[in-house]
C-alpha cells in the first residue's frame, strides 16, 4: 500500500503510530501510568465521576497535577522529551529518574522508594485495572519495554488531540469534563452531560461496578483517542453515548471513513484518516460534532440551553 504524502510539519504533529510497532512499549507504559495514577487515586479526595484520578497532557508529557500531602502538595510528571519521571513537591523537594527499559516491578519499586525519600508516605492497591489477567505491579517482570521514539510519538498525538478536544469542548456551556487521560483504559477523553440522571451502568470487564456507576451516573456523550489494543489493532478516535438513544447506531457520522462498531458500541474514526487528511483539525471536529449531535438530538437533550456558537 502506498501512503499519501503528508507535509513534514503535519507528519511531525500527527505521526504514524502502528500498534504492531510499539505494542510492548504501549503495554508497559500503560502499566507505568497506572502506578502513577494510583498514587493520585490514593491521595486525592473523590470528585464526581472519578475526575480526581486522571492524568493531564502537558507541554512535555503527562502530569498528575498537584496531589495533597498534608499541608504541602506534590506532583508526578512523565517527560517524553527528556524521557524522565519527575516528582516535585511544593516545599521545593524534588527527585527524578530516567524512563528506559525496565520492568513494571522495578518501576513500581523505584517510584515508591523515591516518594519515601521525599517524605511522601503513600500506599496503593497494586493490582492493575481494566486489563485481562492482571499481574500485581511488584511481581510484574513480564512488561519491560520502552521505545522512546514511540513513547514520544504517542505523547505528540495526545498533544494534538487535547488541543482539538479542548476546542470542541468550548462549544458547550452545560456540564462538561476537562480533557482527561484515563490511565485505566489508557485513553484521552472529554465528556458532555445532558444534565439528567442515567440508569445504572451494566458494568465494564475488569472494573468494579461502583466505579462504572459513579462514572456513568448521568447521561453522557463522550469522545476520545485510544492507541488500540484488545481486538482493535490500530489507533482510533471514538465517540459513544450512555445510555445510547434509540437509533444512535444508525445515525450518520462525518467523515465517510467513520463507522459504528457494534462490538465496541461506539463510533470509530481511524487515526490514520485524521493524520492523512488535508485538514486534520476540521476532519476530527466534524467527527466529534456529528456524533455528539446524533446523541443529543436522538436523546432529546436541551441543545438550545447547553450549546453556544464558537468562532471557527
Amino acid at each position: 500500500m502506498i501512503e499519501a504524502k503528508i507535509p513534514a510539519d503535519r507528519a511531525d504533529a500527527w505521526p504514524p503510530l502502528p500498534l504492531s510497532e510499539w505494542r510492548d512499549t504501549c503495554a508497559t507504559l500503560h502499566l507505568w501510568t497506572q502506578v502513577v495514577g494510583k498514587v493520585r487515586l490514593a491521595r486525592a479526595p473523590l470528585i464526581n465521576h472519578w475526575w480526581q484520578v486522571p492524568l493531564y497532557v502537558t507541554a512535555r508529557g503527562l502530569t498528575t497535577s498537584p496531589i495533597p500531602d498534608g499541608a504541602r502538595t506534590f506532583q508526578i510528571d512523565f517527560d517524553f522529551i527528556d524521557h524522565r519521571l519527575a516528582i516535585q513537591a511544593s516545599d521545593g523537594a524534588a527527585d527524578a529518574f530516567s524512563l528506559q527499559p525496565r520492568t513494571v516491578a522495578d518501576f513500581h519499586d523505584e517510584i515508591m522508594g523515591r516518594l519515601r525519600s521525599l517524605g511522601i508516605a503513600v500506599r496503593i492497591w497494586t493490582t492493575p485495572v481494566e486489563i485481562p489477567d492482571p499481574i500485581p505491579f511488584e511481581r510484574d517482570r513480564e512488561h519491560a519495554a520502552y521505545d522512546p521514539v514511540y513513547a514520544q510519538r504517542f505523547w505528540r498525538i495526545l498533544v494534538q488531540a487535547d488541543r482539538v478536544f479542548t476546542a470542541f469542548r468550548a462549544g458547550f456551556i452545560g456540564k462538561a469534563s476537562p480533557v482527561h487521560f484515563f490511565w485505566g483504559s489508557f485513553d484521552l477523553a472529554v465528556t458532555r452531560f445532558s444534565g439528567r440522571a442515567a440508569p445504572p451502568h451494566p458494568g465494564v470487564p475488569g472494573m468494579a461496578d461502583r466505579v462504572t456507576r459513579e462514572a456513568y451516573s448521568h447521561e453522557v456523550s463522550s469522545c476520545g483517542f485510544w492507541p488500540g489494543g484488545a481486538g482493535m489493532e490500530r489507533p482510533i478516535f471514538y465517540s459513544y453515548a450512555y445510555p445510547p438513544p434509540p437509533g444512535f447506531s444508525a445515525a450518520p457520522a462525518r467523515p465517510g471513513t467513520a463507522f459504528y462498531s457494534p462490538e465496541m458500541g461506539e463510533f470509530i474514526l481511524p487515526y490514520d484518516a485524521v493524520r492523512q487528511a488535508d485538514d486534520p483539525d476540521a476532519l476530527l471536529l466534524g467527527f466529534l460534532r456529528s456524533t455528539y449531535e446524533a446523541a443529543a438530538t436522538l436523546g432529546r437533550w436541551d441543545r438550545a440551553g447547553l450549546e453556544r456558537a464558537v468562532a471557527e
